[in-house]
């Protein structure tokens, strides 16, 4: 089965504030990358550009500049034919950071659609600010009022990390620290895993002897997730050594989109439907696999790796686990419980609009919590839908988002 690559990521090393020229060097070899890519017969859904953290390179400016400086960013990423560039995230972290600059995000990210950005509420050195949670959350809420005509689908491009690195290629978790420019890539890949489980479990007929072949069905999409990373590899990593620049690794996470589903994975080991007992001991086989696989390369060679390389659950991106979300079987603390084994935290979890910030504070920490204990990254993407409330349908236009019920707090 031919993969899509979702992203080509490039992080540029240069400090904010960026030229014209850095981006126009950042979109030329993005350009480059995708044709290389296409020619060799990919599908390359978006390019992307991640950037050293705003907040802490113009720790010194006060919120008009950096918010001008912004609205220029916004208008040379059009004029190069750049439509996601991520800010990377605000220390948070850092208890001398002053939590009042977050808010400059709002104004950052409300103005300009190619932008995205983060903030970190933990990491390995500094643990978990508790403090920055109900200050993220606000923003969130005010992200989702002043995008009320789609939606409040601005929180598409913000969200709160926590123990997460530099170097991955997926956003809005993007961001750069390292001296040289570098390459990065994703794969849109759920439904190569959903295949590699067919194949694995396709002679075994009753509930009891496919939860037995758990082990084989890891090992199988192991194999078939390396060897559709390893030329991607190889592709990416030549244009980037081509270009100057450096090679950051693959992130093997199998992202889904639409009906391209992990949640169809899931199921086609016959163990039952997603959110039902099993779904657990399911989402650590695969995460296992998802990390096994950069070991599994038909050449024998290791793949680098970056980013989360973990299971994504993104309730708004997979339309059958929306389906699942809608029917009642999977709620916001198991999406969270399953964070614990595999992959990404709470990703495109549509929340009542008027949800309160102390609630959905909680919840932020919560998952910066389950990161730093586990020492894993984890991030928490919240849609909070303007007007709607829990059991409520939402009613997204865009065809990267699909429609499901708000989930309760």
């Amino acid at each position: 089965m031919a993969v899509t690559i979702r992203t080509i990521t490039l992080g540029v090393a240069d400090p904010h504030p960026l030229t014209s020229a850095a981006i126009v060097r950042a979109a030329n070899f993005l350009r480059q990358a995708q044709t290389a890519a296409e020619e060799q017969g990919y599908i390359v859904q978006t390019t992307r550009i991640a950037t050293r953290p705003l907040l802490e390179d113009t720790a010194d400016w006060p919120p008009a500049k950096v918010i001008a400086y912004a609205r220029n960013l916004q208008a040379i990423c059009e004029d190069a034919g750049i439509g996601l560039l991520s800010l990377g995230p605000a220390p948070a972290d850092d208890p001398a950071f002053p939590l009042d600059r977050l808010r400059i995000l709002l104004a950052v990210l409300a103005a300009n659609p190619a932008l995205n950005a983060s903030v970190q509420l933990a990491t390995e050195a500094r643990g978990v600010n508790y403090g920055a949670a109900l200050t993220v959350a606000q923003i969130m809420r005010r992200l989702a009022e002043v995008s009320k005509e789609t939606g409040g689908d601005a929180n598409f491009r913000f969200a709160a990390l926590a123990m997460c690195e530099p170097g991955g290629p997926f956003f809005p978790q993007a961001y750069h620290r390292a001296p040289e420019w570098s390459a990065s890539v994703g794969l849109q890949s759920a439904g190569l895993v959903g295949q590699a489980i067919t194949s694995a479990v396709n002679s075994r007929g009753d509930p009891a002897q496919r939860l037995a072949a758990l082990p084989q069905i890891g090992s199988a999409v192991s194999q078939a997730l390396a060897h559709a990373a390893e030329p991607v590899v190889t592709l990416i990593r030549a244009q980037a050594t081509s270009a100057g620049f450096a090679f950051g690794g693959i992130d093997l996470s199998p992202a889904p989109m639409g009906n391209e589903s992990i949640t169809s994975a899931f199921e086609a080991t016959g163990i039952g439907d997603f959110g039902s007992a099993g779904t657990l001991a399911l989402a650590a086989t695969l995460t296992g696999a998802i990390k096994a696989a950069a070991f599994a390369t038909p050449t024998g060679e290791p793949l680098p790796t970056c980013g989360y390389c973990g299971l994504m659950l993104p309730v708004l991106e997979d339309a059958p686990l929306g389906q699942r979300c809608a029917e009642g079987r999977v709620t916001i603390h198991d999406l969270l419980t399953y964070s614990a084994v595999c992959g990404t935290g709470l990703d495109t979890i549509p929340l009542p609009g008027e949800a309160e910030p102390e609630r959905v504070a909680t919840l932020l920490a919560d998952v910066a919590t389950l990161a730093h204990r586990l020492r894993k990254p984890l991030s928490a993407r919240l849609f909070l839908i303007p007007g709607g409330q829990a059991g409520e349908m939402t009613r997204f236009d865009s065809p990267y988002l699909t429609n499901t019920r708000i989930l309760g707090l």
